[in-house]
């Protein structure tokens, strides 16, 4: 109980900061810069250096209702296949803007939900992106797959298309739960899912699970982790149930009376932590686990773990393409994001321009704290020796930060002249003690909970 205290006095449950899935946050991009900048700096990129590419699908047969991700709902395949089109016209621009000989190392998939869309749909989209950005021999191909909107016929055409990751939308296996969330997914449906994918030839999996939920208690949450375990996954991740109705107003169906409180949520992420320990799981960053043969482990172990939109990677690509309705491109010289509203983005590609509507151009104070921030919330430790080498002199100016950190956390943190270590006690605060570093937050934004 002591410990609770303490990290109560130090904010835990009150706090709301970003995730840091980005530095800076998307909430400061300017439309100052979009398009034009998006096509210069696409333009300089370096040939010899593989991208990432993120291809966002903005549709949904059905509308979860604690789901916050830019998504509309349809009954029918019309305007998915039109908005196929308006995707391959955005290809076009992007063959006409990038450099010769630039190759893609990753690909992903995300949403809405992408396996909205039927197989040859699916062959015609993925071919018209390796038209453009051929793969590496390397690559890696992941989608996020929802098992209720799904079938072998789909997962088939994924896996000839390269697909060799899947990552599958859980989220609780309650039923109470799942009802009060809008998403009725039945265990033996998920089950019939990671089959159809292993007999594909897709061995890398994914599943992603919400705490934090309407009548998700000790009990509820530990039964669905059993049946996770069930399905053999490679990676997991545990992700904190953010309330934002005031952002996305399908929340406002949940009953905010149901939720749990933010000490429940809290020992309901370590009940999850503890479950997938010892099943052998490593622990990654705040909220992601992996069998120790994974990759993602192995990035971990070595120090090459990095953060981004879609959590944590090993993904080491310096860029990051963002085709389709609110995807945000990371560039060597910062962020653009696509118009937001689907419509918006087809007016833009209709005629004839790249579709960022808005973004930030880093300094080099910003690399230095997304550099800092990305080391504490992937490894808890910042290292002040490679800050040094990587910035010189202008890593000075953490210092004053840094003995502020030191000074109100205590034993959680230690502080030498060559790193900022947070301590295991201390890591449920590690976004809060992030968000010391980041100049640009402002108390006008409304975060997510830091529990």
């Amino acid at each position: 109980m002591k410990q609770i205290d303490r990290l109560r006095s130090l904010g835990l449950f009150d706090a709301r900061v970003p995730r840091y899935t980005s530095y800076p946050t998307a909430p400061i991009f300017s439309p100052d810069v979009g398009a034009a900048h998006q096509a210069e700096a696409l333009a300089a990129l370096d040939p010899d250096e593989p991208v990432s590419v993120y291809l966002h699908i903005p549709f949904c047969e059905r509308l979860c209702w604690f789901c916050a991700c830019r998504t509309q709902g349809t009954k029918t395949l019309s305007p998915v296949e039109s908005y196929i089109g308006t995707l391959e016209q955005e290809l076009a621009l992007l063959k006409e803007t990038l450099p010769a000989g630039v190759r893609m190392g990753r690909m992903h998939w995300g949403g809405g939900t992408p396996t909205i869309l039927p197989p040859h749909l699916i062959h015609r989209l993925a071919r018209a992106v390796r038209a453009v950005i051929p793969p590496t021999e390397d690559h890696e191909f992941s989608v996020e797959i929802d098992p209720t909107m799904v079938d072998f016929q789909k997962i088939e055409a994924l896996a000839q298309e390269g697909m060799n990751r899947a990552s599958i939308g859980i989220q609780d296996f309650d039923p109470k739960v799942q009802e009060a969330i809008g998403r009725i997914q039945p265990f033996d449906v998920t089950k019939a899912c990671v089959d159809d994918l292993r007999a594909a030839g897709i061995h890398s999996l994914n599943a992603d699970l919400v705490y934090g939920l309407p009548h998700q208690d000790l009990t509820r949450l530990d039964d669905t982790v059993s049946r996770v375990l069930e399905l053999a996954p490679d990676r997991l991740a545990i992700f904190g149930y953010a309330h934002v109705p005031w952002v996305s107003k399908r929340q406002q169906l949940i009953d905010g009376d149901a939720l749990p409180k933010e000490v429940e949520r809290y020992e309901l992420a370590r009940l999850a932590a503890q479950r997938f320990g010892d099943a052998g799981f490593d622990a990654i960053g705040i909220d992601h686990f992996a069998r120790p043969g994974d990759s993602l482990a192995q990035a971990a172990r070595s120090g090459h773990l990095r953060r981004n939109f879609q959590g944590y990677t090993d993904d080491t690509c310096p860029t990051l393409i963002g085709l389709g309705a609110s995807s945000i491109s990371r560039l060597p010289s910062g962020y653009v994001q696509n118009a937001p509203a689907t419509a918006a983005y087809i007016q833009r590609i209709e005629t004839g321009t790249l579709a960022g509507a808005r973004g930030h151009v880093m300094s080099v104070d910003d690399l230095l704290r997304a550099r800092a921030i990305e080391m504490l919330m992937c490894d808890f430790r910042l290292d002040r020796d490679a800050l040094r080498r990587d910035f010189g002199a202008q890593t000075a100016t953490l210092a004053p930060t840094l003995a502020m950190i030191a000074e109100r956390y205590g034993d959680l943190v230690t502080l030498t002249e060559n790193h900022l270590a947070v301590e295991p006690q201390g890591r449920p605060l590690t976004r809060i003690i992030a968000s010391a570093l980041d100049t640009h937050l402002s108390d006008n934004e409304r975060f997510s909970h830091a529990s």
